[in-house]
């Protein structure tokens, strides 16, 4: 089967620091024209695009910006949305999101707090929620093709254990990126490709921008 982790597209911001409710941030309108861009790639749809890639099952995490960004392809497809919490990212529970693409735009150094392995307050429980949520897709659809939507900590996490790695955030997914997991019915696992963006690309969308 083939395993297409698409990170979400862009939020916005969030603060609830005075109130202490944890950030679950919606998408921006620039998120929304990347996620129809994305839905319009993979129908075939997207003017300059390739053919379309026929998608059996469509997953997100419980995150509201994951949940949207599934939004234009479910709809497309007709399809219902399938809820996977192992998808999840680890910062639910903060009072606040900023994206950090914002944070590296606007010079803010909390970016390369975030870009840090201390970012992540368990790393092995979160490395087995991600293991064990992206294995209970696999075990349910073999020898189809599914896209999850999820989050840019979610991937890099499957992606390094995948790869062996000892660093989890080892790459950065752009939004909307699609992120392809080969796997076969011995239970052998490959990389099929990291952070595809050219359906933003072929529809002349930023992957952020200051005014979205």
């Amino acid at each position: 089967m083939e395993l297409l982790l698409v990170r979400h597209a862009l939020p916005v911001s969030v603060d609830n620091t005075a109130t202490g409710e944890a950030a679950d941030p919606v998408l921006s309108e620039l998120g929304w024209r990347q996620s129809q861009a994305l839905a319009d790639w993979l129908a075939g749809a997207l003017p300059g695009g390739p053919p379309a890639e026929p998608v059996d099952a469509v997953y997100a995490s419980t995150r509201a910006r994951a949940r949207q960004s599934s939004e234009p392809l479910t709809g497309r497809l007709g399809q219902d949305l399938r809820l996977e919490p192992g998808l999840d990212e680890y910062d639910y529970g903060e009072p606040e999101y900023i994206p950090i693409e914002e944070l590296k735009a606007t010079g803010d150094p909390r970016w390369h707090e975030l870009a840090s392995e201390d970012a992540i307050p368990a790393p092995e429980a979160f490395m087995a929620q991600v293991v064990g949520g992206v294995d209970r897709i696999i075990a349910a659809h073999s020898g189809q093709r599914v896209v999850a939507f999820c989050h840019g900590g979610t991937i890099c996490a499957y992606m390094a254990h995948l790869l062996g790695l000892d660093r989890i955030l080892f790459f950065e997914a752009a939004y909307t990126s699609v992120n392809r997991v080969l796997a076969a019915s011995t239970g052998e696992r490959s990389l099929g490709s990291l952070n595809e963006t050219a359906h933003l690309r072929v529809a002349g969308l930023p992957t952020y921008s200051p005014d979205s």
